[in-house]
């Protein structure tokens, strides 16, 4: 071996890393030792690997998912530029969501200021609709999960080798870990804390999964006449009132990230070939930094309906016919209009919705 190479302590010292955290970048290959005595096991460096190792350790401190920093450890040998781009991408998905939080704490301050009573008033939703889940024509196994009932819509759409469990994990972590339908939140305050909690849970029963493995989750819940959006992903929550859709979710992709930097229009963004590159997603493998959702929240009034799909559905049907069909008849038979256009367009991919419709309860 070199003289340089190191042990994995000193390698740690040098580095600003823990072993833990070398050892788990071993296990997902972002960080192979140079190395391994047969007998001992004891891990062995080079000193040439420190450049990479720092690398990974400012990436984790700007808070880059470990999916992607491997990514950019890639382009970073090949493609400075690149990797400098997924940066850029990944710091403007970051001041997005700071700034989707302000709006959010300016729309609370606007509902508590001079009252400190409840943020909503009568009368009260509830959810009425359907959701629907399909494979599609083209992938063999389902990595999506959906869940609808009368105050909680959400989808996931898992990715990696245990991506049907990591979305189904997810779901059902969301789920459980809410009040029961007979206990509604009357106050937009009391559905942000309740979406935090369910997305904390669904984050934990993820972590225990396969470590490239891993899902988005998007997740509507009414309070009173307020509906509370949570968000990780690139799956999304429209809300069509009116003739018109508007999406209160903003994709956690890297594509979005360089439409918001200035760097792509969003002509652009629906070609290119890494348009599905996730900056924030529910992750397996533990140990890592819990992404924090998106959080919003919306008025809601009769006459709405709210579409909760995964990018089987928007990536592939084109942003109008999508809401001219999700708007029409009934939710059912909107629905299957919706998969009838996805099919028409090779449904390339899994698809899952749950289109409902905000009714007085």
């Amino acid at each position: 071996m070199a003289e340089a190479a190191l042990t994995i302590g000193d390698f740690a010292r040098a580095t600003g890393l823990s072993a833990k955290a070398l050892r788990r970048y071993d296990a997902l290959g972002l960080l192979r030792p140079d190395r391994v005595d047969p007998y001992t096991g004891y891990r062995y460096y080079d000193g040439g690997q420190t450049e990479r190792a720092r690398l990974i350790a400012w990436l984790r401190r700007i808070g880059m998912p470990l999916a992607d920093i491997g990514r950019v450890c890639a382009l970073h040998a090949a493609d400075p530029d690149g990797a400098a781009r997924a940066i850029r991408a990944h710091w403007a998905s970051v001041e997005a969501e700071t700034s989707a939080r302000r709006g959010l704490a300016a729309s609370l301050l606007a509902h508590v200021k001079g009252t400190g009573t409840a943020m909503t008033k009568d009368p009260s939703y509830v959810l009425s609709g359907t959701s629907l889940l399909d494979r599609g024509l083209v992938r063999t196994e389902q990595q999506d999960a959906v869940h609808a009932s009368p105050r909680l819509v959400a989808v996931a759409d898992g990715y990696g080798p245990e991506g049907g469990r990591a979305a189904r994990a997810a779901i059902d972590a969301l789920s459980l870990a809410l009040p029961a339908p007979s206990v509604p939140h009357e106050r937009a305050g009391d559905g942000l804390n309740a979406l935090e909690d369910g997305f904390r849970a669904a984050a934990e029963a993820v972590a225990e999964l396969d470590g490239s493995s891993g899902t988005t989750l998007t997740a509507a819940l009414l309070a009173g006449n307020r509906l509370v959006v949570a968000h990780l992903g690139d799956s999304r929550a429209l809300l069509l009132r009116d003739g018109r859709s508007r999406q209160l979710t903003r994709d956690d992709t890297v594509v979005q990230a360089l439409v918001d930097a200035g760097e792509l229009v969003p002509g652009e963004a629906a070609g290119r070939p890494d348009r599905a590159l996730l900056l924030k997603a529910l992750e397996g493998g533990g140990g890592g930094a819990v992404p924090a959702p998106a959080l919003t929240v919306h008025d809601v009034r009769p006459g709405d309906r709210l579409l909760l799909c995964t990018d089987g559905l928007w990536a592939v049907v084109p942003a109008e016919a999508v809401a001219r069909a999700a708007a029409s008849g009934t939710p059912g038979g909107a629905a299957r209009v919706l998969l009838d256009l996805a099919r028409a367009h090779g449904a390339p991919d899994n698809l899952s919705l749950t289109l409902t419709d905000p009714t007085p309860h």
